[in-house]
């Protein structure tokens, strides 16, 4: 199969917003491409490269290489060009790495360059998640679809699942399980607005201290430990001391899901980034784990000892994960048919210095890779009325708009803004034909995709938390901010200032 066709059906899923749209011009990709094609053309269509992060960055995808006038490009010539390029190493591999990348480019034409460039980049935002390219993996096999979502889940990669579904049908399917040592995809929660709200979708419950850590999924068989972070990546080697507690359990096998998190002496949790950069560390592993460690914290046990556990209700799971895993490793817990008793509970985790609760349902199971409705988070909500400096171009289905947002708080003493971080999550269709004219009239200059603006206008952004930053001149940046609204009854004036931001940031880290 040629390229082009896989860039002209990714163009037309980005075009369309209904659903059974994307289904269909998804199935009918899916059913013409070859067996020897389906993971790089499910890998592709997903914006997900097989090869992951293969060296090379913005500036060098942005050097200018003549298109191709005619699509000749194969998907496959594709995929190992890419290869080579993520597997070019040692002297001289930058230039080696330029010359693979100006052959790519070079047979390509000037929409599969642009299709490539945020492939690479892993910005190619089309509007084909996982969800809506399992439904159409059901359809171009046909196989039902919830056969299709718990192979993908429990093999964690829709890309294998899809070959086997194109090539095996359900009996191919019907024996993906749960394997200890290979990571699935972990559940994720839903939002409440409060414990009290939570609670009356589903009560008793369980509600947890909710750790602003990093989120691990734990295997063990025998001596083997794996340490797998949300995304699937392993990173046993930067956790030595977690295989250490691991391993020192007494179980022969087990699956846990949880979080790690840096604390401090008085057993408050450090800054978030603090967590991650310990996290992200690559080198010194052993070194790092005795000055800065990471603490373990489960709140899930999906297997124990030959048994799997992910079908059962949480009351089943909660009393496995009792049996197998001391107190000071669990996160803590308390069952729940009240909403007071579950607010102070709620009151007790903020005052520890963690972002909130979880409330998950007792006779729910682990829906694994899927936002369920048995999970439920609550964290207070703060929000600041910033002004919006600068906005970029979106891409994908929101090429044509302007999309990510800028933002700046007010700086009295040099009557100027500083930029706290930038967002395009919240953002309605009509919120952004909206800005997309409002600021086009605000416009004071252009560099490359950013279209600088006068800072007039008044946007309220909701946020999780503030975090130290080196990135912008404030020295902070906000954490999940997203779009509440515009504040046309405010000036820039009337913006919070950067002395507030820091003080919410003084309160937040204890």
């Amino acid at each position: 199969m040629l390229l082009r066709e896989v860039v002209t059906v990714s163009e037309q899923v980005a075009a369309t917003t209904k659903r059974l749209a994307k289904f269909d011009l998804l199935a009918g990709l899916l059913g013409r491409l070859d067996p020897d094609e389906i993971e790089v053309g499910v890998g592709f269509l997903s914006g997900v490269l097989r090869q992951g992060t293969i060296g090379v960055g913005y500036a060098t995808l942005n050097e200018s290489v003549p298109p191709a006038t005619e699509a000749t490009l194969s998907l496959l010539k594709a995929d190992r060009l890419i290869t080579a390029i993520a597997a070019t190493g040692g002297p001289g591999s930058q230039s080696k790495r330029r010359g693979l990348l100006e052959e790519l480019m070079g047979r390509a034409t000037e929409a599969e360059q642009q299709f490539l460039v945020r492939l690479i980049l892993g910005d190619l935002r089309q509007g084909a998640s996982e969800g809506i390219m399992i439904e159409a993996i059901a359809r171009a096999a046909e196989v039902p679809a919830a056969l299709v979502r718990r192979a993908a889940l429990l093999r964690g990669d829709v890309r294998v699942v899809a070959e086997a579904a194109l090539t095996g049908g359900a009996e191919a399917l019907e024996e993906f399980g749960l394997e200890v040592l290979r990571p699935l995809l972990p559940m994720l929660a839903q939002t409440a607005e409060s414990v009290t709200a939570a609670l009356e979708s589903f009560s008793p419950a369980a509600v947890e201290w909710k750790v602003d850590g990093a989120r691990i999924q734990a295997h063990r068989l025998g001596p083997d430990v794996r340490v797998f972070t949300r995304n699937l990546a392993d990173i046993t080697d930067r956790l030595p001391e977690v295989v250490a507690t691991l391993r020192g359990l007494e179980v022969e096998s087990m699956v846990l899901d949880g979080e790690v998190i840096a604390l401090r002496q008085d057993g408050r949790p450090h800054p978030f980034q603090v967590t991650m950069s310990r996290f992200g560390t690559k080198v010194n592993a052993v070194e790092m784990a005795g000055e800065l460690p990471l603490t373990p914290f489960f709140f899930d046990c999906l297997h124990l000892d030959g048994r799997d556990l992910i079908d059962l209700p949480a009351t089943e799971r909660i009393i496995a994960l009792e049996d197998a895993i001391p107190a000071p490793l669990r996160v803590p817990r308390l069952i729940v048919d009240e909403a007071p008793s579950g607010e102070a509970f709620f009151g007790e985790a903020l005052e520890h210095g963690h972002e909130g609760v979880m409330v998950k349902s007792l006779t729910a199971p682990y829906e694994a890779g899927r936002r369920g409705s048995g999970w439920l988070k609550v964290k207070p909500v703060h929000t600041l009325d910033l002004v919006v400096l600068a906005v970029e171009w979106g891409s994908g289905r929101r090429r044509g708009w302007l999309s990510n947002l800028h933002l700046g708080a007010r700086d009295p003493a040099t009557g100027g803004f500083v930029m706290l971080g930038k967002t395009f999550k919240g953002l309605t269709d009509a919120l952004l034909e909206w800005q997309t004219a409002r600021f086009r009239e605000l416009e004071t200059h252009r560099e490359g995709h950013v279209v600088f603006v006068r800072p007039e206008q008044v946007v309220e952004i909701a946020f999780d938390g503030i975090q130290a930053s080196s990135r912008y001149p404030g020295g902070m940046a906000l954490r999940f901010a997203r779009v509440k609204g515009y504040r046309e009854d405010k000036t820039a004036e009337e913006a919070d200032t950067i002395e507030t931001v820091r003080e919410v940031f003084a309160r937040q880290s204890g």
